[in-house]
C-alpha cells in the first residue's frame, strides 16, 4: 500500500516583531521548518538558505536507509551555504537557524532535526513529540533538575545550543520513523509551544483539514501573546491521492526572499531595526532573538586556521625533540671503539637517520687486557652520571687490568701414569697376597691458585689475552 501527503504550511510574523525569520516548505516527500535567528545577523536569511537547499530532497527515489544519507548530505551542504553567505558579508557573523525535516518515501519518515523548533505525530488521538529539543531548558528536564512543567515557564527555555550556524559541528539528530494512514503530522517553530500547552495543541490537531489547523494553531499562539514568528505545517498520511495535490508550499521569509520583495541586504538591515518595545512600540528594547541564542563566530578561513594548527603541532614536536636530543648530547658512557676503551658523549640507542652518541675520548687500553667481567661491562657499555665519572670508571678498568697483567699465570705438574695389576685368571681358594715388590703411586695434586689481596678475582684474569 502506497501511502501520500495531504499539507498545508503557514507562518505570521507575530504582533511584535517585524521581520519574520521563519521559513517552511511542504511537499509531497518533504517536510521543512527552518526558524532563523542572530537579530542583526539576519536570521531570515539563514533560514531562507537553510529551506532553499534542503527542499531539494522533495524528489522520488530517496528510500529506506538512503534517506539518512540523504538528510544528513542535506543539511551539512546547507550548513556549508551558511558559511558560505557569512564570508560574503561579514556583517551576518553569527547567524544561525534551526532544521526539523521529514522525508517521506511513502511508507516512512526520516527526521533530522538540530534546534528548538519541533516535530510531532498525532496518532490514535494522542500527541507525540518526534523531535528533542537542544536547549538549555531541556538539558535541565533531561537531567531530573526541572519537570516538563517548569520547563514551560522558565525564564531560559527559548536559550537554544545547538543550530546550523556554519560551523563544522553542526550534525543533526537522524531518526527513521514508522508512517500509517491517519497519522497527522506538524512541525512548527518555538513560536507556538512556547505559549500554547501541548494539551490546546493536541485538540486543535484531532479535528479538521490540514489548512483548518495551521490557522487554528498560529491563532492560539497569537491569543496568549507570542511576541515570536509563528509557523506551522500540517500533514495528514492517507491512502488516496492528497486534496492539496502535488504543488509545494513555501512560506515565510524564504518566500518572500525568493519573490524578490527583499533581498539579503534589505533584510539584514530590517533586522538591525528591529526592537520589541512591547505592544506600544516605545523605544528600541533588547530583541528577544538576540538573547536567544549567541554563538561563537562560525570558523572561517578553517584551512587556514587547520594550517596554523597543524604549524604549531610541529613546532611542539620540534621543541620537544630539540630538548630531548640536547638532553642526550650531556650524558656519557663507556664502551668500546675497536679494540680499545673508550668514553663516549650521548646515549647508547638507535634512531633511524640520527646519531645519539659519537666517541669523545678514546683511551689507550686494550679490551682484551681487561679481566672477563670488566670486559663484558665494557662491551655492553657502563653509563655515567657525568664525563667525571666516565673518566672515573676508565681509571677503575685500568687499575683492574694492571692487576691481571702482575699476576704470575699458574704451572701444572703432569699426573703419572699408574699402570693396572692384572687379576689371575685362575680362582684360587685363598686370597691372594700383595706383592711386596710393587709400589702403589699416589696421583701428584693440582695447584689451586691463591686468592689476590687485589680488587680483581683471580679467575677473571685467566680470560686476559
Amino acid at each position: 500500500m502506497t501511502l501520500s501527503l495531504d499539507y498545508a504550511a503557514l507562518s505570521d510574523v507575530g504582533r511584535v516583531r517585524r521581520n519574520n525569520e521563519d521559513s517552511a516548505y511542504a511537499g509531497p516527500h518533504l517536510l521543512l521548518l527552518a526558524d532563523g535567528m542572530g537579530g542583526a545577523a539576519a536570521g531570515e536569511v539563514a533560514s531562507s538558505a537553510a529551506v532553499q537547499v534542503i527542499r531539494r530532497l522533495d524528489k522520488p527515489g530517496i528510500t529506506g536507509p538512503d534517506m539518512m544519507e540523504a538528510l544528513a548530505g542535506a543539511v551539512h551542504r546547507a550548513n556549508e551555504r551558511l558559511s558560505e553567505l557569512v564570508e560574503e558579508d561579514p556583517e551576518r557573523e553569527g547567524m544561525g537557524s534551526t532544521v526539523t525535516a521529514l522525508l517521506f518515501d511513502g511508507q516512512q519518515l526520516g527526521l533530522a532535526h538540530l534546534g528548538d523548533s519541533r516535530a510531532y505525530r498525532m496518532r490514535d488521538g494522542l500527541l507525540y513529540q518526534l523531535s528533542h529539543d537542544h536547549t538549555f531548558v531541556q538539558s535541565l528536564v533531561d537531567e531530573g533538575r526541572i519537570s516538563k512543567e517548569e520547563a514551560f515557564t522558565h525564564p531560559h527555555r527559548n536559550l537554544i545550543l545547538r543550530v546550523l550556524d556554519g560551523r563544522p559541528d553542526s550534525d543533526p539528530d537522524l531518526e527513521i520513523l514508522d508512517v500509517q494512514a491517519g497519522d497527522r503530522l506538524m512541525l512548527c517553530s518555538d513560536g507556538l509551544p512556547d505559549y500554547v500547552s501541548e494539551q490546546v495543541i493536541a485538540t486543535s490537531m484531532a479535528e479538521g483539514t490540514p489548512d483548518s489547523v495551521v490557522v487554528e494553531l498560529i491563532t492560539h499562539a497569537l491569543e496568549a501573546g507570542s511576541n515570536d514568528n509563528i509557523t506551522c505545517v500540517v500533514a495528514d498520511v492517507v491512502e488516496t491521492e492528497p486534496a492539496s495535490g502535488t504543488q509545494p508550499q513555501l512560506v515565510g521569509a524564504a518566500a518572500e526572499l525568493a519573490q524578490g520583495g527583499t533581498g539579503p541586504a534589505t533584510a539584514t538591515m530590517r533586522a538591525q531595526g528591529d526592537g520589541d518595545g512591547g505592544a506600544g512600540g516605545g523605544g528600541r528594547g533588547l530583541d528577544p532573538e538576540e538573547l536567544r541564542y549567541a554563538p561563537q563566530a562560525p570558523k572561517r578561513f578553517l584551512w587556514l586556521r587547520r594550517l596554523a594548527v597543524v604549524v604549531v603541532i610541529l613546532g611542539l614536536i620540534g621543541g620537544g625533540g630539540w630538548f630531548a636530543y640536547n638532553w642526550t648530547q650531556k650524558q656519557y658512557y663507556v664502551g668500546t671503539d675497536g679494540d680499545y676503551v673508550a668514553i663516549f658523549k650521548g646515549v647508547d640507542e638507535v634512531v633511524p637517520g640520527l646519531d645519539l652518541s659519537s666517541v669523545f675520548e678514546k683511551q689507550t687500553l686494550l679490551v682484551d687486557k681487561l679481566p672477563t667481567y670488566s670486559r663484558e661491562q665494557v662491551e655492553g657499555t657502563i653509563q655515567a652520571d657525568n664525563l667525571a665519572a666516565a673518566r672515573q670508571i676508565v681509571t677503575e678498568l685500568q687499575h683492574a687490568a694492571d692487576e691481571c697483567a702482575a699476576k704470575p699465570k699458574p704451572t701444572t705438574t703432569p699426573k703419572p701414569t699408574v699402570k693396572p695389576t692384572t687379576k689371575p685368571s685362575t680362582p684360587v681358594s685363598t686370597p691372594p697376597k700383595p706383592p711386596a715388590t710393587t709400589p702403589v703411586s699416589t696421583p701428584a695434586s693440582t695447584p689451586v691458585s691463591t686468592p689476590s689481596n687485589g680488587t680483581v678475582n683471580p679467575d677473571d684474569c685467566d680470560g686476559v689475552r
